[in-house]
């Protein structure tokens, strides 16, 4: 199945017209035609069967046959990770995150954090795009990047937990997991958290924890504790 995606599609409506871009897209590259079927997502868990009105590159129309709702995730993993020095690595763990089945991501800068400004538009293509490929129907929540500092203080709620390499009392977090709840997992930058950063972390009710015995990178760490938690949760 192909799934294509736009945010506007919702059930109430009967039908439903393309912008310019997609609409070249379907009909000029793809060679869609009218009375063909189309799966579209809004990115909110619905999948809309659509068929094909008004083949128009400019406004391709289809009418809405059906959709379903899939079911709402009972725990919701948020992962805010410090932007990788190297782009295309962040851009990676994106990727992979959301073929996984991440809900919630937020880019954080730390005080060993080499990469300080975050352009969050192209990220945002990647999330979709590996929504479709993957056939999910969730869109993955992206935030604006924030600091370390305002960002411990704002997470209260359900599992909290900082992945650090200090060699200091951590437990394994494949140990701590619970199903069914809210998680929300801190991974570091290239050069890892401050010790100052790990122990604010700790005095907002963090727990510290470890993703195995090696030293992973910011995106392999991301893309472990990603994979562990949905593991845990099927």
């Amino acid at each position: 199945m192909q799934l294509f995606y736009n945010p506007n599609i919702n059930e109430t409506q009967t039908s439903f017209v393309f912008d310019k871009d997609e609409s070249k897209h379907i009909v000029k590259v793809l060679r869609k035609k009218e009375s063909d079927i189309l799966h579209v997502t809004n990115g909110l868990g619905f999948l809309f069967t659509t068929e094909i009105t008004i083949a128009s590159d400019t406004k391709c129309t289809v009418k809405i046959i059906s959709f379903e709702k899939q079911e709402t995730p009972k725990f919701h993993l948020h992962l805010a990770v410090a932007p990788t020095k190297m782009n295309e690595r962040y851009e990676w763990f994106l990727e992979k995150a959301t073929e996984i089945g991440i809900q919630e991501i937020t880019p954080i800068i730390c005080d060993h954090s080499e990469r300080k400004i975050i352009k969050t538009d192209r990220f945002q293509k990647i999330l979709e795009s590996a929504m479709k490929q993957s056939l999910h129907y969730y869109l993955p929540k992206l935030n604006e990047p924030t600091a370390f500092n305002d960002f411990i203080k704002t997470k209260k709620q359900g599992q909290l937990f900082i992945a650090h390499c200090e060699e200091t009392k951590k437990k394994s977090l494949k140990n701590e997991l619970k199903a069914n709840e809210d998680i929300t997992i801190l991974i570091g930058p290239e050069g890892d958290f401050s010790v100052k950063e790990i122990q604010q972390a700790i005095d907002n009710k963090f727990i510290p924890v470890s993703l195995g015995a090696t030293r992973l990178r910011t995106e392999t760490a991301a893309i472990v504790a990603c994979h562990s938690v949905i593991f845990y949760n099927e």
